[in-house]
Parts: structure tokens; sequence; C-alpha cells
């Protein structure tokens, strides 16, 4: 067997998913991102300085893989985006497009609903609604982040070569062109 210099072997391993809680028994990465991590990237600033000034919940969280960032390997993990508004506009997550802007992305909804909501620099936006059981793949170029129009956490399976990192600063630059909101009873998207 002839191995690349470039992407390392490891042994095979397994991992466990409690579906009750939808978290991974064992898990490799937390992340938590609150109110407070997420100044610049809703409409109304002022309604999130107020929610953050009462008590700064939790956005969303990811549980993720540790596996060589390397050409060959496979990134996976869980993100469990809470439900809550900042003024009309749903919790959502940071959003990025993937340092390696040539890769894509699966998602695979375990609970919860909501929408991904994509992009590309030229200006195309998409938004796949998502619910249990559905997948969703975010191909090359795309700029993503999920946003929960739900009353529960919209939880996700997330697969992405491992090289492919992560772009936030672009997002926190230009933003998304479209926003998602709860108005009247209404899903909205503008």
């Amino acid at each position: 067997m002839e191995i690349k210099e470039s992407t390392s072997l490891i042994q095979p391993y397994s991992d466990f998913i409690d579906l009750d809680k939808v978290i991974f028994k064992d898990c490799k990465a937390h992340n938590v991102r609150h109110a407070s991590d997420m100044k610049g990237y809703y409409k109304d600033a002022a309604m999130l300085e107020k929610l953050i000034e009462r008590g700064d919940p939790l956005h969303y969280e990811t549980f993720e893989c540790q596996v060589p960032q390397e050409y060959g390997h496979l990134i996976y993990g869980l993100s469990k985006l809470q439900p809550g508004v900042v003024g009309d506009e749903c919790f959502m997550t940071k959003g990025h497009y993937h340092t390696i802007i040539e890769t894509g992305e699966t998602y695979l909804c375990l609970e919860g609903q909501g929408y991904m909501l994509m992009k590309t620099q030229d200006g195309q936006v998409k938004a796949e609604k998502m619910e249990r059981g559905s997948f969703v793949y975010v191909p090359p170029y795309w700029a993503h982040r999920s946003v929960n129009t739900g009353d529960t956490p919209l939880t996700t399976l997330f697969i992405y070569p491992a090289e492919a990192g992560h772009n936030y600063g672009d997002i926190s630059q230009e933003g998304f062109l479209k926003r998602i909101f709860k108005r009247n009873g209404a899903i909205v998207i503008e």
C-alpha cells in the first residue's frame, strides 16, 4: 500500500451518537457559542444586547470528531442550534465558507426544523428547508449557516473534508443577503 506524505495513516474507529440526547457519547471537541459570540451577525444589534444582558443564552454548540486536518480524511460532528429569536430574527449559526472554497459539506437533520441558508460570493442565495430526515448538500463555493425556525433544538449531523477549514471572516464582514424571521406566526425569508 502506498501512503501519500500529505495524508496520515490512522487506525479505523467507531463513535456512538446517543439518539435520545442527540449528542456523541464520547465527544472529542465541544465548541459553544452564546449570544455574546454573535455580535455583528443579527440585523437588530440592540435586541441582541438586551438578550446578552438578560443572561447571554446558549445559541449553539458543536460536537466534532478529531482526525488529522489533511487531504483524504473526513470530519464529522453534530451541531445543536437552540430555538429563539433576536427581535424577530430566528437564531442562527455564524455561517462560513470553507477556507478551501472548492470543498462541500453534507448535513442530515436529526431533530427540529429550520433552514440551511446558503450564498455564493456572486450573489446567489438558496434556503433549503430542514426537518428530521432532511439531507442537505452544500456544494463547493457556497457559504452556509443553519437557522432554527422551530421551538426545539435544530440538530444536524455534518460531514466535510478535513482539510476544508472554516472562513468566518468573510461572513462577519459581508453577511448574508437574506435573513429568516418569525412574524405573526409565519416564517419570512427576506
